[in-house]
């Protein structure tokens, strides 16, 4: 389907979805609306095995919520917009399938937030990231008080969440808010080859991974080392499971179906 804010293009087993709303790509009802239905649309996509997020233009990947959507607005228009924003990131949070956020330029507020949002974090070397919203008096609204402090710790979140200053992508590696920093050049390329090499892997076990570790999180070690056991008898009866193990006895590339 056609979006006015995004861009969607397919690359054999991947798909890049660009924000597209200049000039710094902020987030819109209209561009989280046209995010959920591209992530709905590519969900039952069997050929699309990784999804790729990006922003458009060298300038920012996304920096942050359109605060012209609530400046205005009463207390209901306000708690619509934020829970919508939750909503949708959630959606990429929980989706069966890895999302890779490849991070140009400026990476703030609602941005660093859907970023958070997504598995795996690349970022090119001239990128900010920050959670700038205590400047205008409020509050991350999009997880940025929750999925931070779980990414990089309750110090070092609560440093970066009161200030309102941006750190730059080596500290953001520094503290385990990205995974990778790449030459500005490269970004999409290298997002590209770490997409390929998960779009290799067996799709079912990824998905019943990212679960785990959602799940795992709010549950004791107990409760988790069941959830793990549950999912590890349901993975090991697929055929992809079959198929690894016979390769690898083989001495052979599995190669995996997704069943």
């Amino acid at each position: 389907m056609g979006y006015h804010l995004l861009m969607t293009q397919r690359e054999k087993r991947l798909a890049i979805i660009t924000v597209n709303r200049p000039p710094v790509n902020a987030l819109s009802l209209e561009t989280l609306e046209e995010l959920a239905q591209a992530l709905e649309e590519l969900r039952s996509d069997d050929g699309v095995k990784v999804l790729i997020i990006t922003g458009a233009g060298p300038k920012a990947f996304i920096a942050g919520a359109d605060i012209t959507q609530f400046a205005q607005g009463d207390a209901a228009t306000v708690q619509r917009y934020i829970r919508r924003g939750q909503e949708v990131f959630r959606q990429v949070e929980t989706y069966p399938k890895p999302v890779i956020a490849a991070i140009n330029g400026v990476c703030l507020g609602g941005g660093n937030e859907l970023a958070m949002a997504c598995d795996l974090r690349l970022a090119a070397e001239s990128a900010r990231f920050g959670q700038p919203e205590i400047n205008l008096g409020i509050i991350p609204g999009w997880g940025g008080t929750q999925r931070l402090t779980r990414l990089v710790g309750k110090t070092r979140a609560m440093e970066i969440l009161l200030l309102g200053q941006m750190i730059d992508a080596q500290e953001a590696w520094r503290i385990g808010l990205i995974n990778h920093v790449v030459p500005d050049g490269e970004l999409l390329a290298r997002a590209r080859e770490l997409g390929n090499q998960l779009a290799s892997q067996p799709s079912l076990a990824m998905a019943a991974i990212k679960r785990l570790l959602d799940e795992g999180l709010n549950t004791s070690l107990m409760e988790g080392l069941d959830l793990e056991l549950k999912e590890f008898v349901a993975v090991f009866e697929t055929e992809d499971a079959r198929e690894g193990v016979t390769a690898f006895l083989g001495k052979r590339k599995p190669d995996f179906k997704g069943r």
